[in-house]
């Protein structure tokens, strides 16, 4: 019995590692590519745009849970495991294991992208700078001093942000709400992180996922980013995509749970902490 509960979470902790690689290999590499491989085609930023980059992420998120949904219910974000814990039932005592998986997959895909581009981006940054370290991790206006947006108004970004997320991936995937049918619902999750993207990527880059942004960051310092941890100001930035998406995941969380999910006619509990495919039903 102990290494049957043995196996199964250790199969639960793979899903979370790969699915939460493959969404940084495309989220990373797409950014990768629009800013490094972009600077160095004529006209510059030939390679891709913002839309680009904000539909590879989404297709990312929707790839990743298409690996991971069956064996861990695709979490992929420890805001999304610690609102699940909060209000759906998740065992607490996953929560720390989850989360380091899904980091651990985050550091390990921004490696493979950051050797992948190295060329273009010594040659498009060769001082290694915030230029190209959004390609890692996020900064304040995307790295751009001429928007004045501080490390509290980029807080207040991610807060707002993923409660939006949130919100919208536990009304997705409530089975007694409207979920997407057939096997749908990794695309529309996707779809949402497109969305947000589209709507809210200039404050702070819309990390709203704690793992994207500190794995990628720490991979980014190990191998030469030496201001990794600050924004283009000069200030300590990294805490601000962890703490923020923690707080505002747990407010959207609180939003559905109060105004939507318990007015639900026929309401019962869901398997503990999963997210549901429709397919599963």
């Amino acid at each position: 019995m102990e290494r049957i509960r043995l196996s199964g979470i250790m199969g639960e902790l793979s899903a979370e590692f790969l699915g939460t690689m493959v969404l940084i290999l495309f989220g990373c590499g797409v950014v990768a590519q629009v800013v490094a491989g972009g600077a160095l085609t004529e006209p510059p930023g030939g390679l891709g745009n913002h839309d680009s980059i904000a539909w590879a992420w989404g297709l990312g998120v929707t790839l990743g849970v298409y690996v991971a949904g069956r064996l861990s219910g695709a979490h992929l974000n420890p805001a999304v495991t610690l609102s699940l814990a909060a209000f759906k039932g998740f065992p607490w005592k996953k929560v720390a294991p989850y989360v380091l998986a899904q980091l651990v997959g985050a550091f390990a895909a921004a490696l493979i992208v950051r050797w992948n581009y190295a060329e273009a981006l010594a040659k498009a940054d060769p001082g290694h700078t915030t230029k190209t370290q959004i390609v890692f991790s996020t900064l304040p206006a995307n790295g751009n001093p001429a928007l004045p947006v501080t490390e509290w108004g980029a807080l207040r970004d991610q807060i707002i942000g993923t409660a939006i997320l949130i919100l919208l991936i536990f009304a997705v995937t409530d089975l007694l709400n409207t979920p997407p049918a057939a096997n749908l619902g990794p695309f529309v999750v996707g779809l949402i992180v497109v969305a947000i993207g589209m709507a809210w990527g200039t404050n702070a880059g819309y990390a709203i996922n704690p793992a994207r942004d500190l794995g990628p960051r720490l991979a980014s310092f190990l191998t030469g980013y030496g201001g990794a941890w600050r924004d283009q100001y000069g200030n300590f930035y990294y805490w601000v995509p962890i703490v923020g998406p923690l707080v505002g995941g747990l407010i959207g969380a609180f939003i559905y749970q109060a105004l939507i999910s318990r007015f639900l006619p026929g309401a019962e509990p869901e398997p503990e902490g999963s997210i549901p495919i429709p397919s599963e039903k």
